[in-house]
């Protein structure tokens, strides 16, 4: 199955009503991951708010992005490194490029929270330049560019689905056994779902988390300690390091 990209949908100034309509679906289809939306879990009030030129494209997809529809199927449900990935995915339009940017972005999401996540694609240049303010993100990693790694191009179309695809459909990680070991996936589409390279899944995989907290017994001083957990046990380690009052300062996969 070959990849097919839309033309890039963009709102204009001389934008019809049926043109607003159009481009609030685009949304809804790239940010959630192409679901089936009904019409009470439409965002109404942000819909109307776009079509009377209250908000931009960007203003609306940072609604749809901090909503309880995303919130619950890709921050509550879903694995750390897949929410991190399918963020790359459906706000920037490519996967990850590195450990180092993974971690970054798992940490300020258990670090900062979830909105602070979701705003620093939104508010970054790199969205700024590629989509501004009324553009609706599209899959600009699918497409093989001139000076940019191939790993890029075959790492997107690891996270693409395809028209009929729907990303709540997997809730683990696709990418981070490849990322951490810096190698790449073969450029294949996966027609019927689930991982298309040969790798060990990820919830079977070991990983560090390095943590920084003050000591109960002496509040000024400050420990740094490792968990090395599987990736099944990932995030009920997460949460107890949260309600400890730790800080996570990096995730490694370690073997």
């Amino acid at each position: 199955m070959s990849v097919i990209l839309d033309a890039p949908v963009e709102s204009w100034p001389t934008s019809t009503s049926e043109d607003k309509q159009a481009i609030i679906l685009s949304v809804y289809k790239q940010v959630l991951g192409n679901p089936h939306v009904m019409d009470s879990e439409r965002l109404v009030t942000a819909e109307s708010q776009f079509c009377r030129g209250e908000l931009s494209v960007r203003d609306f997809v940072r609604a749809v992005a901090k909503s309880d529809f995303y919130r619950t199927r890709y921050f509550e449900s879903c694995a750390p490194y897949r929410f991190v990935e399918l963020n790359f995915k459906h706000l920037l339009g490519r996967a990850p490029t590195d450990q180092q940017e993974l971690s970054e972005h798992i940490c300020r999401c258990i670090n900062e929270g979830y909105e602070a996540e979701i705003d620093s694609y939104l508010d970054s240049v790199e969205y700024q330049d590629t989509f501004g303010e009324d553009i609706v993100p599209y899959y600009q990693g699918a497409l093989s560019q001139v000076g940019q790694k191939q790993v890029g191009y075959n790492r997107t179309l690891s996270l693409y689905q395809g028209y009929a695809g729907v990303d709540s459909a997997f809730t683990g990680s696709r990418l981070v056994d490849v990322i951490a070991a810096n190698s790449s996936s073969p450029a294949a589409v996966p027609s019927t779902g689930g991982r298309i390279a040969g790798y060990k899944d990820a919830t079977e995989k070991t990983f560090k988390i390095l943590v920084t907290g003050s000591k109960f017994d002496a509040p000024r001083r400050v420990s740094t300690t490792e968990y090395l957990v599987s990736g099944a046990k990932m995030t009920p380690q997460i949460q107890r390091i949260q309600r400890s009052g730790g800080r996570i300062v990096s995730i490694t996969e370690v073997g």
